[in-house]
């Protein structure tokens, strides 16, 4: 069956194998809906969508039953997944010869090898917060129309970090005094909050159309790899049976990122409903940051995270000047 797909369903195979939490070739409700769920369809939607797609009437689905569904409705996106297929693969090519031949060429082309692989990875990163922004924008402007279905909103894809600092500020009001959070996992620090009011005020302003930007003096930042630190964001709604599991792993996970040169900050919060988590985490710089996502410590828990999660783990990073850091801890 795969040959008469187009290449753009063929990936339906790895979601299926991926989905499939017991191997047995099929999802049940269950699993279909620890993968598929995205925070906006409620249970019973859920359950309507599956059994749309099982045209068998077996209460499982297979691949041919994936490819039926979502062929009706790719659109742009069937190109998409066949080009990030194809790429898939020739990553990995690539990938293989650099293993097979790094060790044995000349300092020069070891230094573009790691140039090139370096370029490789920030083109898949500015491409992932593009997906992230666009993610998270759908998501929002569902949920304000089911809100008040009379007022849409119209669909505008923002910046990747425009409302960061919204949320940072509103997460950081959990304090010790709420029933739900854990004391034990959250940072309570005026000085961030502080800082955190600081970047929520400064969106405001930009978001106003009559603003004439006057920067202060000493906010004049230089064109330096110091000149901004990293705000990287991290939200995870883990499965209720991986909880236990999820807080080991996510402990082990902080304190080895906190113990990393680049690393100014890590905080943790956990929100009252679904099993939510909510990570902060503050780098000198973009570069310390991507070095970080290298280390065995950053690649063992993502890979653990596939078990844990209901949903793919959003992340949201923006830069902010490095000057705000200073002022904010002296």
């Amino acid at each position: 069956m795969a040959a008469e797909r187009g290449a753009g369903l063929r990936i339906f195979r790895d979601i299926l194998r991926r989905a499939d939490k017991n191997d047995d070739g099929k999802l049940s409700f269950d699993e279909f809906k620890a993968y598929f769920a995205d925070r906006v369809l409620s249970g019973e939607e859920l359950h309507d969508l599956f059994h749309t797609i099982d045209t068998h009437n077996t209460d499982n689905l297979d691949t041919e039953e994936l490819c039926d569904y979502f062929s009706k409705h790719l659109g742009e996106y069937e190109n998409v997944l066949a080009v990030l297929e194809d790429l898939n693969i020739t990553i990995l090519k690539a990938m293989d010869k650099t293993k097979k031949d790094y060790q044995e060429a000349s300092n020069l082309e070891q230094f573009v090898t790691r140039f090139l692989l370096k370029e490789t990875l920030n083109q898949l990163q500015s491409l992932q917060s593009s997906l992230e922004c666009a993610m998270e924008t759908t998501e929002e402007q569902t949920r304000q129309e089911r809100k008040d279905p009379t007022k849409p909103e119209v669909l505008s894809i923002q910046w990747p970090g425009k409302r960061l600092a919204r949320r940072l500020q509103r997460n950081n009001s959990l304090s010790s005094n709420n029933p739900h959070s854990s004391t034990g996992w959250i940072e309570e620090d005026s000085q961030w909050v502080i800082q955190i009011n600081r970047l929520q005020k400064l969106i405001d302003r930009l978001e106003k159309k009559d603003l004439k930007l006057e920067p202060l003096e000493e906010e004049v930042s230089e064109e330096n790899a110091r000149s901004h630190i990293m705000i990287v964001q991290h939200q995870m709604s883990v499965i209720e049976e991986k909880v236990e599991e999820f807080r080991l792993a996510l402990k082990q996970y902080v304190e080895s990122a906190s113990a990393q040169g680049g690393c100014l900050h890590v905080s943790i919060q956990k929100l009252p409903t679904n099993f939510r988590f909510i990570v902060y985490e503050f780098w000198e710089n973009s570069n310390a940051w991507n070095s970080h996502l290298q280390m065995n410590y950053s690649k063992a828990f993502q890979r653990s995270n596939v078990d844990f999660l209901e949903a793919p783990e959003l992340i949201t990073t923006m830069l902010v000047p490095a000057s705000w850091w200073v002022l904010n801890n002296n």
